[in-house]
Parts: structure tokens; C-alpha cells; sequence
């Protein structure tokens, strides 16, 4: 049964519906399957060099449009205006990126000891792109830039809460000059979804969302031999061994918390910290998130913005309330007021058994654990099934490395909450997902890596 409502533009702030807009047709969804397909045999062919002009026209238009475009989303999901166009103005980079390093990224390269050998990255056809609401541009950019310029083609299914960023995409692509049918936005039903990933003509797909979407993807990229990319959130360490400053380290710690109003699959979910600074460091969050009012047109720092939606918040307070019930402390926040407004709020005392323990909380809150030395801290920080990113705080360099390589993570961080920019590799491990976006990994996951032999 197909779900409800179609998508839908509801402000999280007020809680008003802005606009609806109808499911695609299955007419539609084979219409631009045929029309993916027809143009792919035409954009692989064109010269690298043609196609990433293009590319660069997509990034000028980026850049161009942050704010227009960053107001979009400000409406879908509630991001703070500034972070909004700066998500925009992220996407120039990105594909900005791909359009400079792509053509040697994607160049043959010699098979040593074989003269006549060498392996090729080759497109491998159209692909579906399954794309959040988190981050509406970043993550459609991080997928599309690259592909594009290898020569792939793109269908790509929004978020239901993002149809108007969603459409300012294909605006934007066509603008640039992308041609019809390499790029195209569907309105699709999670029933449509799964019928493409198994129609032929589909060659890859890519998934960033919850580890639920995740497992029925890849159960039917499975099914039909479907290469497939997925990003399925985390629950990160964010580990402090020692700081010179607890203040400072606290500042930090509950900015990243806070970023995107926590709602970032590579949050700093659970603060690890020392024994001999737990206690001033707690303090110091409690301190910060009592501070926090509703945002403004002012838009400062020590303002928060709503959550995404009514039920995520809603979902967010059922497992704070749950770890509290069962013995964790509430330090200050996680009150619920009207529409999707959530309080940001520190939680420590959780245990195995709490769901607030083993499962994501994708909002604001900053569950905090004590430890007493660098091995509980490697324990506890692998002891969940996700495994996306992590950071190791320590004012001895040698040790933090220590502790961060021995952490189940696809991106390993020392002395920063992440290493981030369009050449840096982005991806996980576990029930974190697989596969890489970004940086000179991101380019190679729907190529075919063919060998190309010539005996001499």
C-alpha cells in the first residue's frame, strides 16, 4: 500500500502546511527510467572535458543560489538560515571538486609488469538515488557530482518533506545546462523504489537514511545483483582522554551536538569523558544547553531551531524517557513544546537496556559517559552496532592516536570532531552502512574497474 501523506512541505516551526505535492505516477517513474537510459548512451560518450563543464556551471549556480535555496529548506526542515545557505554554498565545493580532480580520478591507470595492461573506470549506467532530509543538497550533491562526471545518469527520489529543494535541484541542474534525462527528480512511492532498483536498467543505488531503509534496499539490490551504496546513520564517540581546558573542550563538544539541531548521522551522540573531568565537563553542557532559547530572526548561536518534524521529536522524547525511567539523569532540556520544538537537553546514567544505549538519538541531546581510563573508553565506544565516525580528544597526540586506531570506524578523527571537505572520504562500517562518498573514493563506487589487455 502506497504511504501517506504524499510529500509534503509542513514548517516545523509552526507547523503549517505550505504546500502537497502528488506522488509520481507509474507512467511517470517508466518515463524517466526510458528517458535515464536513452540519455546515458549519448552523455558516457560525450568527452570528459564536456561533461565536466557542465559540472562546473552546476557549482557557479550553487554558489549563486545559497541563499534562495538555503531558504527552502529552511522551510522544510528547519535549518538555521546561515547553516542553510551554507549547505549550499557546500555543494559549489563539492562539485566543484569532482569537475577539477574527476578527469584524473577517472583516468586509466598502468597494470604494472604488463605493458598492455591497464584498468579503466568506465560508467556502468543510470542510477537511483535515495536521498534524506537532513542535509537536502549536501547529500544529493556528494552522490550526483561525482556520477555525473563519470558518465553515469541519475534518477534521483527526495525526501517526502523536500519536494521544493528536490525541484530547485533539477532546476538548477537544467539551468546548467544538464541535459535531459541524465538528471531527473521523482516523486516516488517506496513501492516505485523497490520496482527500479530491480528493473534492468537500473545499474546502481545509492542510500543515505535509517539502518531500516538501508535493510530493504539492500535486500532488493540483493535480489537483483544491484550494486548499492548506504549510509545508515551512527552512534559516534566523541571521546575526551584529557583537555587543558574543560570550558573550551565543553564549548566545542556542544556546538558539534548542536550542529544541524543534532539531527547528523555523524553527530557526536555519546561524549566518552575522563573521570577527573567529568564532572566540570557536564556541568559545562548543562550550563550551555540551559542557556539555549528558541531561534529568532537573529539567528545566534545560543539559539536552537526546531526539530524536523513533530514525530521525530516525539521519537527523540520516548527514548530520553525511556533511559530515565529505567534510572538515567535528565540534567536540563528534552521538553517538548509546540510543533517541533524540542529543548536541548544533557542525559547521563545511561546503561545497557536503556534504548538510548544501543540505538541513535538523532537530535539534541548529549548523552554523556564517565570513564576511567583508555581502555573502558575503546570498549564502551565500540560497543554498539553502528560504527560511522568518531573523534579522540588529548592534549598527548601519541595517545589519542592510540585510542582513535583502535576504534570500529569508517572515519577516524584526533583532535577535531571531523575531518570534512569535498576530498575527504566520507563512510562507515557495521550497521553504519558501506561503501564511500566524497574525495577520491566517492568517483570509483559506480564504475566499472575494467581491465583493458592488449598482449604485446
Amino acid at each position: 500500500m502506497t504511504q501517506t501523506p504524499p510529500y509534503q512541505v509542513t514548517d516545523p516551526a509552526t507547523g503549517e502546511v505550505v504546500g502537497t505535492y502528488p506522488f509520481a505516477t507509474d507512467v511517470e517513474v517508466e518515463q524517466a527510467l526510458a528517458a535515464s537510459t536513452a540519455a546515458y548512451e549519448e552523455w558516457r560518450s560525450r568527452p570528459v572535458a564536456e561533461r565536466v563543464a557542465i559540472v562546473k556551471r552546476i557549482a557557479r549556480l550553487f554558489a549563486e543560489r545559497a541563499d534562495e535555496l538555503g531558504a527552502l529548506i529552511t522551510t522544510e526542515m528547519g535549518k538555521r538560515p546561515e547553516d542553510a545557505a551554507g549547505e549550499a554554498a557546500f555543494c559549489a565545493e563539492i562539485f566543484d571538486y569532482y569537475a577539477d580532480q574527476g578527469p584524473a580520478l577517472l583516468a586509466d591507470q598502468p597494470l604494472p609488469g604488463h605493458p598492455g595492461g591497464r584498468i579503466q573506470s568506465v560508467p556502468i549506467g543510470p542510477l537511483l538515488g535515495v536521498m534524506p532530509w537532513n542535509y537536502p543538497y549536501y547529500q544529493v550533491a556528494r552522490f550526483a557530482a561525482p556520477n555525473l562526471v563519470a558518465g553515469n545518469t541519475v534518477v534521483l527520489k527526495h525526501a517526502e518533506n523536500c519536494p521544493t529543494s528536490a525541484m530547485a535541484i533539477a532546476r538548477l541542474f537544467a539551468d546548467a545546462g544538464v541535459p535531459d534525462g541524465v538528471y531527473r527528480n521523482l516523486f516516488a512511492t517506496h513501492e516505485q523504489v523497490a520496482a527500479m532498483i530491480a528493473d534492468p536498467r537500473v545499474r546502481g543505488v545509492s542510500l543515505t537514511g535509517s539502518e531500516r531503509a538501508g535493510t530493504a534496499v539492500a535486500e532488493t539490490a540483493g535480489r537483483h545483483l544491484k550494486k548499492v551504496v548506504l549510509e545508515l546513520g551512527g552512534s559516534d564517540p566523541y571521546i575526551v582522554l584529557d583537555t587543558e581546558d574543560v570550558a573550551v573542550a565543553a564549548d566545542l563538544a556542544w556546538a558539534t551536538r548542536m550542529s544541524n539541531m543534532g539531527q547528523a548521522c555523524n553527530s557526536n551522540k555519546r561524549m566518552i569523558v575522563m573521570e577527573d573531568v567529568y564532572d566540570e565537563f557536564v556541568g559545562a553542557l548543562v550550563e550551555r544547553a540551559a542557556a539555549m532559547t528558541p531561534r529568532t530572526e537573529a539567528d545566534a548561536d545560543t539559539e536552537f531551531s526546531p526539530m524536523v518534524s513533530r514525530k521525530a521529536a516525539e521519537a527523540l522524547l520516548a527514548q530520553v524517557q525511556d533511559a530515565v525511567d529505567k534510572g538515567a539523569t535528565l540534567h536540563v532540556g528534552a521538553e517538548l513544546k509546540e510543533n517541533a520544538w524540542f529543548t536541548p537537553a544533557v542525559l547521563t546514567g545511561v546503561v545497557p537496556g536503556m534504548r538510548a544505549y544501543g540505538e541513535e538519538l538523532f537530535g539534541p541531546v548529549a548523552v554523556v559517559y564517565e570513564v576511567a581510563s583508555d581502555e573502558e573508553a575503546v570498549a564502551l565506544a565500540n560497543d554498539v552496532d553502528f560504527g560511522l565516525g568518531a573523534a579522540v580528544w588529548s592534549t598527548d597526540e601519541e595517545r589519542a592516536v592510540r585510542v582513535a586506531d583502535r576504534l570500529e570506524v569508517g572515519m577516524a578523527n584526533v583532535n577535531t570532531p571531523a575531518g570534512e571537505g569535498a576530498d575527504v572520504p566520507f563512510g562507515g562500517t557495521k550497521r553504519s552502512g558501506f561503501g564511500r562518498e566524497l574525495g577520491p573514493l566517492g568517483i570509483g563506487e559506480f564504475v566499472n574497474r575494467r581491465l583493458f589487455y592488449v598482449q604485446r
